[in-house]
């Protein structure tokens, strides 16, 4: 007897181990860590999550949009890109998903990325009467240039950035140098965020490009200026984006789409992975303030990862399963 209850005993455990071993190897996953910020801190949440809220074995590794993509058509890896921008190549993830080598999931960005010209907060509210970009260009008086007062500045996207055409070339859409309005090149990204900082210590006017979600919009709220128009795809594809355009017309920056991009493997989990991807999505506000935190921090991903966890377990919670909510709760 206790010959055959030692068996049954050594047999349980061994079936036990099988099916956790079974169950760990049917939820390994790899995760892009793509290399800007919000997808990051993202890539590190989903890490986190999947580990502690669904018993994974979650790894991240480094990627970027088009080598992710092509990674994971090509070899089925990495298994989920948290943050993709997919407005510049939409046709070509169509296309896959139609080849069944890549499914969409969440779209994890629920604002979708914001392009535009923008405004102060304070000098908003200060000027009620400047709500489109026309009202800002028709008046260079109120956003006067540090080299000659006599001309209104307006601060383009960093040099070398696809996005300096395209705000150099509606800046001539709308007239604004017959209007009196000179093109500020700030040189860099590093140059448009100080002069956005310089502004703000001294509620100084301030008028240009800027995108988000990014840290500088978590630390100085902005706002973004009516376009007037609606967004032209033909216009945009052969002038608008186009540099040196002969006859650039007005046009306005569509919603940039960013979801998260998994493969079939995740579509075919039975676990919740699945409908946690499919489910968890944030505002560009809530990801500015979380980034202006990582910035003021200097902190990792991981590190805001589990800051962000820690602090907005009112939206987080509504991404998971109530089981998966009390266990990751537990290992905070």
């Amino acid at each position: 007897m206790k010959k055959l209850l030692a068996s049954t005993v050594v047999a349980a455990a061994t079936f036990g181990f099988s099916a956790t071993a079974s169950a760990q190897e049917s939820c390994d996953l790899t995760i892009s860590n793509m290399n800007w910020a919000s997808a990051e801190v993202m890539a590190s949440i989903d890490k986190i999550i999947l580990e502690e809220g669904y018993d994974c074995s979650a790894r991240l590794v480094p990627g970027d949009t088009m080598p992710t993509f092509a990674s994971m058509t090509e070899k089925q890896e990495p298994d989920v890109a948290p943050e993709m921008w997919i407005n510049q190549f939409r046709e070509q993830i169509d296309s896959a998903v139609d080849e069944g080598t890549v499914e969409y999931a969440a779209e994890v960005l629920s604002d979708g990325g914001e392009e535009g010209f923008w405004i102060p907060q304070y000098f908003a509210e200060a000027h009620p009467e400047i709500k489109t970009v026309e009202d800002a260009f028709s008046h260079p008086e109120l956003f006067p240039s540090k080299e000659d007062p006599s001309k209104g500045a307006f601060y383009n996207c960093p040099a070398g950035w696809g996005c300096q055409i395209t705000s150099a070339n509606l800046f001539e859409a709308f007239d604004a140098e017959e209007k009196g309005f000179v093109l500020v090149d700030t040189g860099s990204a590093a140059g448009l965020d100080g002069s956005i900082a310089n502004a703000y210590e001294n509620e100084d006017p301030w008028f240009g490009y800027y995108w988000a979600p990014t840290a500088i919009l978590g630390k100085y709220p902005m706002v973004k200026l009516d376009f007037g128009v609606e967004h032209d795809p033909e216009e945009w594809q052969n002038c608008t984006t186009v540099a040196d355009c002969e006859d650039p017309k007005k046009n306005a920056w569509t919603k940039s789409e960013v979801y998260t991009v998994v493969t079939p493997k995740v579509d075919e989990m039975k676990n919740g992975v699945k409908e946690y991807l499919n489910t968890r999505a944030w505002g560009n506000d809530t990801v500015n303030k979380l980034l202006a935190w990582k910035e003021d921090n200097q902190a990792t991903g991981e590190d805001t990862a589990y800051y962000f966890l820690e602090n907005n377990e009112d939206i987080w919670t509504d991404w998971v399963s109530p089981e998966a909510a009390e266990k990751i709760k537990d290992a905070l």
